[in-house]
């Protein structure tokens, strides 16, 4: 499973990436959303407006604890884990990665809204890859650091 985040905004956007982004539903800076992998190309397409990687249990676990909403902008607590049997969040979160159940079936928005990271994106920028040292692009697991910064 993939996990993009929103880095940067709308200026010098082209059509292609608008509608990419609007497809993904990711609209605004700082929002992520989770993606299985067959939408790769169209993470390509807007790579240089999004950061994403492969998410681990652990990342998607604190984001669903703190950043997943119901409709209605409600929180998740006990209530809603002993409604679906789940005993904790790194439980919900194994089983979306597993596919054994989706946002949508446990009837969650299908965007996260995180905070700007807790010091910072990295040190070249927003406006260069990950691969020389900026935030934009593919990072493979290390989007689990930043996930983690951010919510």
């Amino acid at each position: 499973m993939l996990a993009a985040i929103r880095v940067r905004g709308w200026v010098n956007l082209s059509p292609n990436a608008k509608k990419t982004l609007e497809l993904l539903g990711l609209d605004r800076v700082n929002h992520l959303c989770l993606l299985k992998e067959e939408k790769r190309p169209m993470l390509d397409k807007a790579c240089s407006f999004i950061t994403f990687g492969e998410i681990d249990a652990a990342a998607l676990a604190l984001a669903l604890e703190k950043r997943a909403r119901l409709p209605g902008d409600k929180k998740l607590g006990k209530e809603f884990l002993q409604a679906h049997k789940f005993k904790d969040f790194l439980e919900m979160a194994e089983a979306i990665i597993g596919g054994k159940t989706s946002l949508k079936e446990l009837g969650l928005k299908k965007v996260f809204r995180l905070g700007p990271p807790k010091k910072g994106y990295e040190r070249r920028g927003i406006k260069k890859s990950f691969a020389v040292g900026g935030a934009l692009g593919y990072r493979a697991g290390d989007i689990n650091a930043l996930i983690k910064r951010m919510a």
